[in-house]
């Protein structure tokens, strides 16, 4: 993909491969599962490489703090230096991989995971719906608007093959569209897609 992309998580065992694709196991999970380190990487995928005072003021925390998690991550393979725009000064960071698969069936079974797996997806899920207020809270024009879909169905009946399947066709759509070159006037869109069996009420 060209375009920088946050987790795709699955429940599958047959993962995608491919240049630039990271699949988390035990020991990697365990040092991304922190919400400030989770942040980090959601902001260098999509909105680049940047600095640990860029980064501090973009969350609110103070330079130590953002140099500590930024060296974490370092260290354990997630992120690198930007030797491009890097100084003496000032060194700029930025996301090794371009996407990053969460293996949770799997994770599941390990009971060293379980912790920072319920971490992991608990934060996902807030920043998911912190993205959609942020959106809301926003003017964008009736254009941008009327191209833009906040939507669920809940009657849809699917076996476990006819969901993976949907599944699978939702991310060849996105992805097609994600390699697809930039247009002029073109905007960052945040998309999230959430498939997932509910419990049927008596």
């Amino acid at each position: 993909m060209t375009a920088e992309q946050p987790t795709a998580p699955t429940s599958g065992e047959k993962l995608p491969k491919g240049e630039g694709t990271h699949t988390l196991d035990t020991r990697s999970l365990r040092a991304l599962a922190h919400p400030l380190r989770i942040k980090i990487m959601d902001s260098l995928r999509g909105d680049g490489p940047a600095t640990s005072a860029v980064l501090a003021t973009r969350f609110g925390e103070n330079t130590g703090t953002l140099s500590w998690h930024l060296r974490h991550l370092a260290e354990n393979g997630f992120i690198e230096e930007d030797e491009e725009r890097g100084t003496r000064r000032e060194r700029w960071w930025k996301a090794v991989h371009k996407t990053q698969v969460l293996p949770t069936s799997k994770l599941r079974k390990d009971p060293a995971a379980r912790a920072s797996l319920d971490l992991y997806l608990g934060q996902m899920v807030q920043d998911m719906a912190d993205h959609v207020t942020a959106y809301l809270a926003e003017e964008w024009g009736e254009e941008w608007e009327g191209a833009s879909l906040l939507a669920d169905w809940n009657d849809l009946r699917l076996t476990p093959a006819g969901l993976k399947s949907l599944r699978d066709e939702l991310m060849t759509v996105v992805n097609r569209y994600a390699e697809a070159p930039r247009e002029p006037g073109a905007a960052p869109v945040k998309a999230q897609i959430q498939v997932f069996p509910r419990r049927e009420r008596p």
